[in-house]
C-alpha cells in the first residue's frame, strides 16, 4: 500500500500549497496520510480529500544536547491542547531565530531584510532556515535552496544561528498528553542514537522506520529496534520541494508493517 506520514506545505518550509501537495498524493495513488509542518497544523484548515484517509499530524522540532531531533506527532485533536500550547512557543522561537539570521546576515554585508523572509513565508506561522533561503535567492545571493544554506545558514556560516527548541522530551509528553501517538522522525538522520532509549522510558509510541533516504540495511536495523522497544513502525517521504528533492510523496510498504501504526489510529480516530 502507498501511504505518507511525513511531508510539509508551505505552511512551514514546504514549497507547495496545501492543495498542491494534495494533488501530488491523489495522482501517486497514496491511500492514508498525515501533512506533518513543522510546529504548525494550519494546512488542515485547507484540507478537502475525497481520495484518501487523513490522519492530522505535525512535526514539532526539538532540541537536546545542541543536536536537533525531530518528534511526529499523530491523530491528536486539532483544538486546544498541550500540542497546540507547544507550537505557539516553538512559533515564537522560530522568528526571533530568523530575526537573528538576518542580523547576522546583514552584519557579513549580506543586503536582505526580515520583511523578505516574511514575503517568502507566505503568512506561514512557522518561519525556518528555508524562507531565510528563498529570500536569499530572490535577492540574487545564491542559485537554490541547497546553495543558499552551504554559503550562508549552515553551521560556521554567516547567517547561521542555532536552534533553541523545547526538548524531545517534552514534545513527547505533550503529544501524550494530547491523547496522540508520538514517533520519532528519521532516526538515520540522528547525530547520537542514544535519544531513542531516552525517549522509549519517556512514552515514545513509534519509530519512522521507512523514511525516504533511509538505506535497506538502515530500515533493516531500524526494523530491529521497533521491534526491540515494542514500537510501531511509520512510513514518509519527508518531501518538501520538487525542485531540489527529486523523490515524490508516497511510500510504498507492506501493509503489515504499518498495521500497528494504524490500530493506534483507529483506538483515536476511529473509522465511520
Amino acid at each position: 500500500m502507498i501511504v505518507d506520514f511525513h511531508c510539509h506545505t508551505r505552511e512551514s518550509d514546504g514549497a507547495l500549497p496545501t492543495e498542491q501537495l494534495l494533488e501530488r498524493m491523489r495522482k501517486r495513488g497514496v491511500s492514508i496520510f498525515s501533512i506533518t509542518d513543522h510546529d504548525t497544523v494550519r494546512a488542515y484548515d485547507q484540507i478537502e480529500v475525497d481520495f484518501a484517509r487523513v490522519v492530522p499530524g505535525i512535526e514539532i522540532n526539538t532540541t537536546w544536547e545542541g543536536n536537533d531531533v525531530h518528534v511526529l506527532g499523530y491523530a491528536f485533536p486539532l483544538g486546544e491542547t498541550p500540542v497546540a500550547r507547544m507550537l505557539a512557543e516553538n512559533q515564537r522561537h522560530r522568528e526571533m531565530r530568523a530575526r537573528r539570521m538576518v542580523e547576522n546576515l546583514v552584519a557579513a554585508g549580506i543586503a536582505i531584510t526580515f520583511d523578505d523572509v516574511l514575503t517568502e513565508a507566505n503568512g506561514a506561522k512557522a518561519i525556518g532556515r528555508p524562507h531565510v533561503a528563498r529570500a536569499l535567492i530572490r535577492r540574487g545571493h545564491a542559485r537554490e535552496v541547497p546553495d543558499a544554506f552551504a554559503r550562508y545558514l549552515n553551521r560556521g556560516m554567516p547567517g547561521y544561528e542555532p536552534a533553541q527548541h523545547v526538548t524531545p522530551f517534552a514534545a513527547v509528553q505533550a503529544i501524550l498528553a494530547s491523547d496522540g501517538i508520538p514517533v520519532l522522525a528519521h532516526p538515520g538522520r540522528l547525530k547520537d542514537e542514544s535519544i531513542l532509549d531516552a525517549l522509549v522510558e519517556q512514552g515514545l509510541l513509534g519509530l519512522e522506520v521507512f523514511y525516504g533516504t533511509h538505506s535497506r540495511s538502515q530500515v533493516a536495523r531500524y526494523r530491529e529496534r521497533a521491534e526491540h522497544f515494542g514500537l510501531v513502525m511509520t512510513a514518509g517521504s519527508d518531501f518538501h520541494d520538487a525542485t531540489w528533492q527529486v523523490r515524490n510523496v508516497g511510500m510504498d510498504v507492506e501493509a503489515d508493517d504499518i498495521a500497528g501504526f494504524l490500530r493506534m489510529v483507529d483506538d483515536r480516530l476511529p473509522v465511520n
